[in-house]
């Protein structure tokens, strides 16, 4: 008998077709092949068993459509493909090569080299997170940092949650539920991802009481909307835009000597955002509010994040009068935003950077923000002769780099980039942000552009070798 595409010649001459679907293994003859073996090491049998019975579903519904049945070696290619794509990590480390130093869709801070030795130490084993090691009883979370930021700041007590939107929601859950909060319509920002001041205080259950305008706020404004149900002051840094021209603020300190002036005292808040331990003007940027000057200010809480500026994990820090913070820790709310082991072991590692004056060489934000100009030209210029020693084009050109992470409006550092030109650049910065390590480029003028006051030292390698890896043909 010859055979046939597809079939064979029968002794009448006739055309016998082979059954496509009989081409097709066994579930359990396939889960014997040595590389569905391998994937079983990697993944596990039961992981591997369930992902091979859906290709081969999804194979005998392409075969009924009129497809060929694929050969053992694309089953086991397309079995492979789906264990990937389900089970592989979608979260993943990667090069911002951007510029932008508080990228917060890329993250927002690298944490220091101590905080993520502090945070391996204390996930590796037991800790005394909740642990009163002299007594040999039940403590607290919450002490872990607590004596370091009131050190920091001056306040007289601290409470860390898990972002600064929690920290605003629990503050005013707090001390104004069902009760008035007064604030700027200067100050009624939006921050990322769409939430807003005012939605924030819905939620608390707090009732904005607007004041002013957008451009123009008095003192009087304030004292002319306090009432018996009036139960604090609020004052929102603008930290991710700017109002210029005909404008007017009320500074902290005038809140503070207003509320005072009243029986019972108001309470003074103050959100910070993305506040700063560390004077930003030394680095050549504009004045950003610290949250010492807060405290000194008469603030009876500030709120702030800890992955901004501050440079530390994700979180929500609460600093102020200790009347305050003990009714906050009292609050049911404050455990369903309490932090883990990790994150405190992060923000302490943090802290005692700034408590030996070590922050600016430690943090890598800091790290980032201080860098010089020479420093940056060099890094750029090395970059460049390497991609040129192996054939590419590269160029070197100055540009602007940003703090982002809705901190310093506007304000932004010098740089020295490099510079690819690209017929196609959104093509080649999307095979690069797909690439193993991804890497991130910002696109100007059609140049794919590298900005290495954003990338680490210790990635300048990686980096490299991926964008070779992409452009040689």
């Amino acid at each position: 008998m010859a055979g046939t595409a597809g079939g064979f010649f029968l002794s009448d001459g006739s055309t016998a077709m082979i059954n496509p679907y009989r081409q097709l293994p066994s579930l359990d003859a396939l889960l014997q092949q040595d590389d569905l073996a391998r994937l079983i090491d990697r993944f596990g049998r039961v992981a591997v068993r369930d992902h091979a019975r859906s290709v081969l579903d999804a194979v005998r519904a392409r075969i009924q459509q009129g497809a060929e049945a694929p050969d053992g070696n694309r089953l086991v290619s397309e079995i492979r493909e789906s264990l990937e794509q389900e089970l592989a990590p979608s979260l993943l480390p990667l090069i911002n090569a951007t510029g932008v130093v508080l990228h917060t869709n890329l993250g927002r801070a690298p944490l220091s080299a101590a905080a993520m030795r502090a945070m391996t130490d204390v996930a590796h084993g037991y800790s005394n997170l909740e642990y009163d090691l002299k007594e040999g009883r039940r403590g607290s979370r919450y002490v872990h940092a607590e004596q370091l930021l009131c050190r920091l700041t001056g306040a007289e007590a601290a409470l860390v949650v898990n972002n600064n939107a929690a920290a605003v929601t629990l503050v005013l859950r707090t001390l104004a539920a069902d009760r008035e909060v007064v604030i700027s319509r200067g100050e009624l920002v939006e921050i990322g991802g769409g939430f807003r001041i005012p939605d924030i205080l819905r939620q608390s259950g707090a009732r904005l009481v607007e004041v002013g305008t957008t451009n123009r706020t008095r003192l009087d404004d304030y004292a002319h909307a306090i009432n018996p149900q009036t139960a604090a002051l609020l004052k929102v840094h603008r930290s991710n835009f700017r109002l210029v021209g005909f404008t007017a603020t009320v500074e902290i300190s005038e809140l503070a000597e207003l509320a005072a002036q009243l029986e019972p005292p108001l309470a003074v808040l103050n959100d910070l955002g993305s506040g700063t331990l560390l004077d930003s003007t030394q680095f050549g940027l504009a004045y950003e509010p610290t949250v010492q000057d807060s405290v000194l200010a008469g603030a009876d809480l500030t709120m702030f994040s800890g992955d901004k500026l501050l440079g530390g994990p994700q979180a929500g820090i609460i600093v102020g009068r200790k009347t305050w913070i003990e009714q906050l820790r009292r609050q049911p709310l404050t455990r369903a935003l309490r932090v883990d082991k990790t994150t405190l072991a992060a923000l302490q590692a943090t802290l005692t950077a700034y408590i030996r004056g070590t922050a600016a060489e430690e943090i890598p934000v800091w790290r980032m923000i201080s860098a010089t100009a020479e420093e940056l030209r060099k890094r750029a210029q090395t970059w460049a002769a390497a991609l040129r020693e192996a054939g590419v084009a590269a160029e070197v050109r100055t540009g602007e780099s940003m703090v982002g992470g809705g901190s310093l409006p506007g304000q932004t550092l010098p740089t020295t980039l490099l510079a690819l030109p690209a017929e196609r650049p959104h093509l080649l910065a999307q095979q690069l942000r797909l690439a193993r390590p991804a890497v991130v480029p910002r696109i100007e003028d059609d140049m794919v552009l590298f900005d290495p006051r954003t990338v680490l030292v210790e990635q300048e390698g990686l980096m490299l070798q991926t964008l070779l890896n992409t452009l040689r043909p």
